[in-house]
């Protein structure tokens, strides 16, 4: 895009948002006019920011200042309407300016929601597509094609929830993996949101239906290096600048498998009652997809090789927000919402 081009849509733009300004007679149209011009998800202006790159090196500088020039005539411009409707809108009713404000409530996306979007925009700049599943799955695609033993605990009544003999609820969104590989030969990238069900008791850190979110890779040569890549690109990403580390564990469908850990967001790794005095704080599990798994999905576990994880966005929200009990999230209480919002 040439410079006289892109200046041609600014100008056409500063002159729509002053008719879409003008032409706002209530407050409520007011605010979808804002929205529609400066919203970060589909605002015009936004949109045109993103066609900066496309100009030349040495016009990028002069391209930046138009449109921050006509970002600031468009909020000006706002604001010199809403203070015109207040003034018309305080001029046809008597209002009696001592009588203190009465709160209203907005709504607002409960921050577990947040936090989903959050990882899914990280994870889509990285490649990956979302991959959903039925919550209800059999006992092939929720335990054996993944590497669970016929006698595995996970498989009794007090930990899975069963609607009929060998179907389920599921307890992790893994099946979706399966049901990718099935689908889709490699390259596979994917992340898969979802809810999990277990007979949890629910306490402060446990509940019996919980957010689950996993991510899977394949394809010719995946190494234990891109996940470790990956995944502490997204803690930085995340987080912040922050300190992880990887540690060993055992998953049945994953080999090696390993759990990570971040720096303790609540005293930055010199130990507190959150972290239990460790500086560090257990974020997700991983490892490198069983060559079981991989064949059972009906890809060629001698030819490709992929890596997986899982995590649970309800437990990274509680360190984002400085949640202190699980239970806080599910108690529908407006007033916790509404400080979230803030």
């Amino acid at each position: 895009m040439t410079l006289s081009e892109f200046q041609q849509l600014v100008t056409t733009l500063a002159a729509d948002g002053e008719k879409l300004i003008d032409a706002a007679t209530t407050a409520s149209s007011l605010e979808d006019a804002r929205t529609s011009l400066l919203g970060r998800k589909s605002g015009r202006l936004p949109e045109l920011f993103k066609q900066l790159p496309s100009l030349a090196p040495e016009e990028l500088r002069e391209g930046g200042s138009l449109i921050n020039a006509v970002k600031a005539k468009l909020e000006a411009r706002l604001e010199d309407r809403r203070r015109q409707l207040d003034a018309a809108s305080s001029s046809k009713r008597n209002v009696d300016l001592t009588m203190p404000a009465r709160r209203q409530w907005q709504g607002s996306k409960h921050p577990v929601t947040l936090v989903i979007e959050e990882i899914e925009e990280i994870f889509r700049e990285l490649g990956f597509t979302i991959a959903l599943g039925p919550e209800a799955e059999t006992e092939w695609y929720n335990f054996t094609s993944l590497n669970f033993p016929p006698d595995h605990p996970a498989l009794d009544l007090h930990d899975t929830l069963y609607l009929g003999e060998n179907v389920m609820l599921r307890t992790h969104t893994s099946p979706v993996q399966i049901r990718t590989m099935q689908k889709f030969k490699p390259p596979i990238r994917i992340l898969s949101p979802g809810n999990a069900y277990r007979r949890d008791f629910f306490d402060a850190s446990h509940a019996p239906m919980f957010a689950q979110i996993e991510g899977l890779a394949i394809d010719d040569g995946v190494s234990f290096v891109d996940l470790k890549a990956t995944l502490t690109h997204f803690a930085n990403q995340f987080f912040g600048k922050t300190k992880t580390r990887f540690r060993p564990s055992y998953f049945p469908f994953t080999e090696p498998s390993a759990e990570m850990d971040v720096e303790c967001q609540l005293c930055h790794g010199s130990g507190c009652p959150g972290c239990k005095g460790t500086g560090w704080m257990e974020i997700l599990g991983s490892g490198m997809v069983h060559p079981s798994v991989i064949n059972a999905a009906g890809l060629d576990a001698d030819r490709y090789t992929g890596w997986a994880f899982g995590m649970g966005p309800a437990r990274i929200a509680m360190l984002r927000y400085d949640i202190p009990d699980i239970r806080i999230l599910y108690d529908s209480d407006v007033r916790f919402l509404y400080q979230i919002s803030r």
